[in-house]
């Protein structure tokens, strides 16, 4: 089965992200496949859970659980400089890959990597790092740095799971900066919780998951395209860009499946293929 194409890819989108670095009146984001975005704004790139390799379908090629890719990867992370934060949500390799991190880390001298507290260690030996370098966070707490705030709020993956500390090992994020926030659940089932914690935020743009709980895929779930779509409109999101999925085929699902649980409910999308932008002066 051919690939689904990248909307843009490498030097291509690069150069787009070059053309609009210096913008400060609204901001550009880009899906990068799975649950990886990068947020551009006033000069400054965040990238959030990002999967720039192969490294999955390599582990489980022969296995009884192949991670057969979709889609075209977007970016060569050899090429990505000027990034001021990078986040991982959780330890599963999709969200804290260190074919993808390490190079990020050799080439943007100064980065940020925000991370739950609760993994540090692990985090630490996966990407070859000092315990110390990465910024720990937990539910609750937060961390700015170069005009961009991290929230950290609690996922429920499969359940909401903390350390002996009390610590979340997988977390969402709210973002803030400029008039803007953003959340980035991470993988997350619905819980109850979530409303009360998320509502009061008035967030402007939800990223989630949408390819649901299947036991029989042998991996912890997400919300569904139901659940993500009346989580956005419970919250009151001005919109949610859809993520997790179209990158392994055992793991995915139907975007139009999406589109139409977020009419019913009046809920307003963003609808991206990997490697296209959304700017916040189109429609938000």
């Amino acid at each position: 089965m051919p690939l689904i194409p990248a909307y843009k890819k490498d030097k291509t989108l690069i150069n787009e992200m070059d053309a609009v670095i210096s913008e400060d009146h609204r901001f550009h984001i880009w899906w990068l496949g799975q649950s990886g975005f990068l947020i551009q704004w006033n000069g400054q790139r965040v990238l959030l859970d990002p999967y720039l390799s192969d490294s999955l379908t390599k582990k489980y090629d022969g296995t009884a659980k192949p991670h057969v890719r979709m889609s075209e990867r977007v970016l060569d992370p050899e090429l990505i400089t000027n990034i001021s934060i990078v986040s991982s949500s959780h330890n599963h390799t999709d969200h804290l890959d260190a074919e993808t991190l390490i190079p990020l880390f050799r080439n943007n001298p100064g980065i940020r990597f925000i991370i739950p507290e609760a993994n540090r260690q692990f985090v630490a030996d996966r990407v070859n790092c000092p315990a110390g370098f990465p910024i720990g966070l937990n539910a609750g707490a937060s961390y700015s740095f170069n005009q961009f705030t991290f929230y950290g709020l609690p996922a429920k993956h499969n359940e909401i799971e903390r350390d002996e500390n009390g610590n979340c090992r997988c977390m969402g994020y709210l973002i803030k900066f400029g008039k803007w926030k953003i959340y980035h659940s991470g993988d997350t089932l619905w819980f109850d919780e979530m409303i009360d914690i998320l509502k009061p935020l008035h967030i402007d743009l939800a990223l989630l998951p949408i390819n649901g709980n299947d036991p029989s895929r042998g991996v912890a779930g997400n919300l569904n395209c139901k659940e993500a779509a009346q989580l956005g409109k419970t919250i009151q999101a001005r919109a949610v860009i859809p993520c997790h999925y179209d990158m392994f085929q055992f793991n995915t699902a139907n975007k139009e499946d999406f589109i139409q649980e977020a009419q019913s409910v009046d809920q307003h999308i963003i609808i991206l293929e990997p490697g296209q932008s959304w700017s916040s002066d189109t429609d938000l």
